[in-house]
């Protein structure tokens, strides 16, 4: 049994991933604000990312940290460095006092590649992305590189399934930020985030930073039809044909396999 520590554990992501955690016999604390309710089993410590205290009682005794906190859909840019950035920094000074050998296991995400890149997204790619979110999450890379620490680095995609609403949102993102139908984005199920953290647990993929995704990428014409909200189709040029797509072969070398090969697979054992 893993003694870990959750950050992130009421996100969409995190809220899958911990029942999944207790479910696989692992001891399990979430950091969490307020009164968030957590699964039976978990051990809740209340704080942030901006509170040394909590981080301090929160990683004592820990074998492995899994980071997944971050901020993502706000336009206080500020607001998503102090979290990413900062919040990673913080924890980081935590684990190095206070469960110096734990495993510190990150999520960043696929937005970090550029836009305009000649193929799908890989790991040893220079990234230099604009946007605050993902600069925030390399910047975040970074300082965990450099940490000293035991660590590994999930570059997640389009992460989907279990009911989390992430889907159904297509139709209506599609629009806002001028989506062409046939964009097409690198996805996983939330059953493979399990799967990858394991990967990373275990110590496989300590000190590198690994793109995940399943079998087949989705356009955004197919998500929006899944989703059971049909978009327009379009045979106008693609501006950017690979943005959006995460090479997945080191994964595959380092033992990574979907649970869930593809969007179409889970569609049709009732988990979307």
């Amino acid at each position: 049994m893993t003694s870990i520590l959750l950050t992130g554990a009421t996100g969409l992501v995190g809220s899958r991933l911990l029942p999944r955690l207790l479910d696989a016999g692992h001891d399990c604390r979430a950091l969490v604000r307020g009164d968030a309710e957590l699964p039976p089993g978990a051990t809740a410590v209340r704080g942030d990312l901006a509170d040394p205290d909590a981080l301090s009682a929160a990683v004592e005794g820990v074998d492995a940290v899994v980071h997944l906190a971050a901020l993502f859909r706000t336009e206080d840019e500020d607001a998503i460095w102090r979290a990413n950035r900062d919040g990673t920094r913080n924890l980081i000074a935590a684990v190095r006092a206070h469960a110096a050998g734990a495993r510190l296991i990150m999520a960043s995400t696929g937005n970090v590649y550029d836009h305009d890149a000649p193929r799908p997204g890989r790991e040893s790619d220079e990234c230099s992305p604009t946007a605050a979110y993902p600069a925030s999450k390399i910047a975040a890379e970074r300082l965990l590189r450099d940490s000293g620490l035991t660590w590994a680095i999930l570059r997640l995609p389009f992460v989907y399934g279990d009911g989390d609403g992430h889907l159904a949102m297509m139709p209506a993102m599609a629009p806002r930020f001028g989506l062409h139908p046939a964009h097409t984005y690198s996805v996983a199920h939330h059953r493979d985030v399990k799967a990858a953290v394991d990967l990373a647990l275990s110590g496989t993929i300590d000190g590198r930073t690994v793109n995940i995704a399943d079998d087949a990428p989705v356009t955004v014409f197919q998500m929006a039809e899944l989703a059971g909200d049909p978009i327009d189709g379009s045979a106008e040029p693609l501006a950017n044909p690979w943005a959006g797509r995460m090479d997945a072969t080191l994964a595959h070398q380092l033992g990574f396999r979907p649970t869930v090969p593809t969007i179409y697979a889970a569609a049709r054992d009732g988990i979307l």
